[in-house]
């Protein structure tokens, strides 16, 4: 559940220690977002969409949600238009998004720990575990350089690499399927979803 890891779950900072500037990026986002997650103005009734935009928006700060697009649909990123491009970048965003709105609902003050970073060029993984009083994850998370900012391109939880998930997916569909197709599903999985009144509502899976 813990898709996009200490971002999305909201996990609580561990206490602080020396570190890289790829572990102090990841550090500072989790901060913004745990800022919110206990803001009690944006715990009121009607303030969820509110909440929820403030969200994305300082989780989509740190993510390179167009490299993560790029990685996870693999060699057949190259024969697309820009055009092609740009609405995958779109959709994939709007997907994730959906997934960890759905995995912020079940936070519960777990804590993240800062295990250290390995800096080769302009990449970076910063090692860290969530930890409550029932389960430790491992989750590291891979970093570019982009503009003198590290950005996150990928997230390993507990093993599993989320591009690699979404890559392992989409080849599988494109094995039997056109990129016409492939797009269409993930604007049904991106799709909002209705309450029983009709109105719109975040959350879901993402496979």
């Amino acid at each position: 559940a813990l898709a996009m890891a200490g971002v999305a779950a909201g996990a609580s900072p561990a206490p602080r220690m020396s570190a890289g500037p790829a572990t102090e990026a990841i550090r500072d986002t989790i901060s913004q977002v745990i800022r919110l997650l206990e803001d009690p103005t944006l715990k009121r009734p009607g303030k969820a969409e509110e909440r929820r935009r403030l969200l994305e928006k300082t989780i989509g700060n740190r993510f390179s949600y167009a490299e993560m697009a790029k990685r996870s649909l693999g060699a057949h990123w190259r024969g697309l238009t820009d055009p092609e491009r740009e609405e995958f970048v779109t959709l994939f965003q709007r997907l994730l998004s959906k997934t960890y709105a759905h995995t912020i609902e079940g936070y519960a003050g777990e804590q993240v720990q800062y295990l250290g970073e390995r800096v080769a060029e302009d990449f970076a993984e910063v090692r860290t575990k969530i930890a409550s009083a029932k389960v430790q994850i491992p989750v590291d998370y891979r970093l570019l350089r982009m503009d003198g900012d590290w950005r996150v391109y990928d997230v390993v939880v507990d093993g599993v690499s989320l591009v690699r998930n979404y890559r392992g997916q989409f080849s599988r569909i494109l094995r039997s399927s056109s990129f016409a197709e492939l797009v269409e599903h993930l604007r049904k999985k991106a799709a909002p979803d209705q309450g029983p009144d009709g109105s719109r509502r975040t959350g879901g899976g993402a496979s």
